[in-house]
């Protein structure tokens, strides 16, 4: 049951995080914004990270460059997810955003079609009531497709490649040291992009502290804290429910903070694709063949 809480109040802050993102936007660019949060928020792990360091001292053994490829590819895919899904803020709502990304769970299992992994029929059947779920969320009449959506949906696939490069290099390179350096990198290269292409000032990054806060210490630091900690004792099962439920939360943030409507079509959308995301996680019987990072 304290498990279960923990994962629920990460699936509640990662949902409301949409409505932070969306409002940063309110005050700056998005790549200003995902430099400082993720930059912050790699700030907020590193008491975490030298905690797990003098627990296993062995850790300190592994040299920069055995994880200087890891973080490098996974900061990328984190940028890459990160700076699409924060482009698409600008133009779609948080509730939307937020039901579009949960897509990765079922674009993971399909991306592993790659390798000729074998993929479960129910990862099948989620994807399409997913597909219709995200038509009905996103195509309006005469067959208009919101180019933010599309972003976010580039995104959702970012983020599906991300999740296979942390199974990927997690083992072998630590996940609270690899969780550090590529929320750094990310938070560099957003930065980069910034200053060449994003107008940026010191009232910009004011007035919009209260979102910043919440996306860096709240939403990386506390909530992938908490994740940590609960799934070492949470039921696989209950993990994946509750999780799933980020876009719900998006959804309700959207709603309470940013009176973001929506309709029954908009409602029946994001019930399918939950569902979808559900049955995929939930009869699904995924095994990813990885491959050993050292290799």
């Amino acid at each position: 049951m304290k498990a279960d809480l923990l994962l629920l109040i990460t699936a509640i802050i990662w949902g409301f995080a949409f409505v932070a993102q969306r409002m940063g936007m309110d005050h700056m660019g998005p790549f200003t914004f995902n430099a400082i949060r993720f930059s912050l928020g790699s700030l907020a792990l590193l008491p975490l990270l030298m905690w797990g360091r003098l627990r296993d001292q062995a850790a300190t053994k592994i040299q920069w460059r055995d994880y200087l490829g890891p973080t490098v590819l996974t900061g990328l895919a984190l940028f890459a997810g990160a700076s699409l899904q924060q482009i698409g803020l600008v133009g779609t709502t948080a509730g939307k955003a937020g039901f579009i990304t949960g897509l990765y769970v079922i674009l993971v299992p399909l991306l592993a079609l790659l390798w000729r992994s074998k993929t479960h029929r129910a990862h099948w059947v989620g994807a399409v009531l997913a597909m219709v779920g995200l038509y009905l969320l996103s195509v309006r009449e005469g067959f208009r497709v919101s180019p933010y959506d599309l972003v976010v949906l580039g995104g959702a696939f970012m983020w599906a490649c991300h999740v296979h490069l942390i199974a990927k290099f997690s083992n072998s390179v630590g996940p609270i040291r690899l969780s550090v350096l590529q929320f750094a990198t990310c938070g560099l290269l957003s930065g980069g992009v910034a200053l060449f292409f994003e107008p940026i000032s010191m009232a910009g990054i004011t007035g919009g502290l209260g979102p910043i806060l919440y996306g860096s210490f709240l939403s990386v630091g506390l909530a992938f804290t908490l994740q940590v900690v609960a799934q070492r004792r949470a039921n696989p099962t209950h993990a994946v429910i509750i999780m799933s439920l980020e876009g719900a939360f998006a959804a309700l943030g959207g709603w309470l903070v940013l009176q973001e409507g929506m309709g029954v079509r908009d409602l029946v959308g994001c019930a399918l694709m939950l569902g979808g995301m559900l049955i995929s996680q939930f009869f699904g019987k995924l095994r990813l063949k990885i491959v050993p990072a050292d290799t």
